[in-house]
């Protein structure tokens, strides 16, 4: 008798025109790999899309068997839910086209690209819109989770300027959902995470920006951690809406333009991306390098593709990943006890506090206009354990839990889908994720009935 993985594989050779890989494969265990190095899982099948008709081929498979789905996008979720144990992979890397149209600003971008790709080609037409901070960071999963980025504050999260989607549901039928058509699928994908269906394209509005953009980022000294979170807390609450500040508790990059003897030392960072002219970003930018004594100033104007991959190399493939996250809508001297505590127990220099600065753009979209449920918060607490040794697992792990704990207290209520752990996780469930689960599961019932994606909806 055949395997699932045997059946299932020899189906999919023989309609598809995309790779497909089984455990016997030379390729198995580099395609079976994603973002995240703590992710080690075995599916039965990874089915290489190469266009849409792959996609319904490989749905309509899944379905006749009843096999477990995974869809993978850019392969950079945390949680890992692009693969899944004894399952179907949907993997999409290969579909990673971006298509711009200039006159219209827009631009339809393949599920499988990631923001690399984009940046690259709106910047030719000084066309952008927001993406992730991290250039490697695949479009779809930020995307459909939400999708916070350096000009979230000016142009709204990158799911608020999705003007429509192509998704293939359960049933294998290619729907496009817009604020025109296939409405309710048009709210669910913009902020609902996952379990919808395989979305297979999005076309994004674009606005004017770059190719030069002005960027502040300012040093400062660990021991002034305190004062410097909250002279950053009153600057941003301040700000207009064409910076979306940041604050980071980390250590210095090895960043060239740094002195060597300062890699790696702990220390406090605010950053910020001016979403107009550099020539008018100094009024703006400001304030932020006068939240104490700066070790060093490394603000200035470069090519906003430039900077949008500037923190690559600090985010590697392979590396292994926790992040967990609040809401808040205050930082009081309380919490900011928390944040430089957590801080300053970090298990390793790579990993990191950020505190993001939402609001104007973000706020703009009503409530149920979105399955994104966290409008009116003022900022995203996120905790960022990163290393390399499988050893230090609960340690690293640990820290951002504890840290997530601790900060409770002081927080709004809601996870970020993006940045809630792993799929295990028990105390992050769809209620804290998404405000709407109801209407989201009557969404899911009415073009999945049978539950296809269920598993995947399922995962945090």
């Amino acid at each position: 008798m055949l395997s699932m993985s045997d059946l299932v594989g020899k189906e999919l050779r023989a309609a598809i025109r995309g790779e497909v890989i089984t455990p016997d494969h030379a390729e198995y265990d580099r395609a079976r790999r994603v973002w995240n190095g703590v992710i080690d899982r075995n599916p039965a099948v990874i089915a290489r899309c190469a266009d849409t008709a792959d996609v319904v081929t490989t749905v309509a498979v899944a379905r006749r068997h009843r096999i477990e789905v995974a869809i993978r996008g850019g392969g950079h979720q945390v949680a890992g839910s692009g693969v899944v144990d004894d399952g179907l992979v949907i993997d999409l890397a290969a579909m990673n086209g971006v298509h711009v149209d200039p006159d219209e600003r827009t631009a339809r971008v393949s599920a499988g690209a990631r923001w690399a790709d984009v940046d690259r080609a709106t910047q030719l037409f000084g066309l952008a819109t927001t993406g992730g901070e991290v250039s490697i960071t695949g479009v779809a999963g930020l995307t459909l989770g939400g999708g916070m980025g350096l000009l979230q504050r000016a142009f709204g999260l990158a799911c608020d300027n999705v003007r429509s989607i192509e998704v293939v549901t359960a049933d294998g039928v290619v729907r496009t959902a817009s604020a025109d058509e296939h409405t309710d699928l048009y709210w669910a994908a913009r902020g609902a995470g996952r379990g919808l269906g395989v979305v297979t394209s999005f076309e994004f509005g674009l606005r004017p920006l770059g190719p030069e953009v002005a960027a502040g980022w300012v040093v400062y000294p660990p021991d002034d951690a305190r004062t410097v979170v909250r002279a950053w807390r009153d600057a941003a609450l301040a700000s207009p809406r064409t910076v979306s500040p940041e604050l980071l508790l980390w250590a210095i990059p090895p960043d060239p333009e740094i002195p060597a003897e300062l890699h790696g030392k702990s220390a406090v960072m605010a950053l910020g991306l001016y979403a107009g002219d550099p020539a008018e970003s100094s009024e703006v930018l400001e304030p932020f390098a006068e939240l104490g004594t700066p070790l060093l100033d490394l603000g200035g104007t470069m090519p906003y593709a430039d900077l949008q991959c500037s923190a690559d190399e600090l985010f590697p493939e392979g590396k292994r990943y926790y992040f967990k996250s609040h809401f808040a809508d205050e930082i009081d001297d309380g919490a900011v006890d928390v944040l430089v505590s957590s801080f300053e127990a970090r298990p390793t220099a790579e990993s990191v506090v950020v505190v993001r600065t939402l609001g104007d753009a973000v706020d703009e979209v009503g409530a149920d206009e979105s399955a994104y449920p966290h409008r009116g918060r003022r900022f995203n607490i996120s905790f960022d354990a990163a290393w390399s040794d499988a050893s230090d697992d609960d340690r690293a792990v640990g820290w951002a839990r504890r840290s997530w704990t601790a900060f409770r207290p002081f927080a709004a209520g809601g996870v970020y889908v993006n940045f809630a752990g792993f799929d295990d996780e028990s105390d992050v469930t769809t209620a804290h994720t998404l405000g709407s689960a109801d209407r989201l599961a009557q969404v899911r019932s009415t073009y999945d009935p049978e539950g296809l994606f269920t598993a995947a909806a399922q995962r945090p």
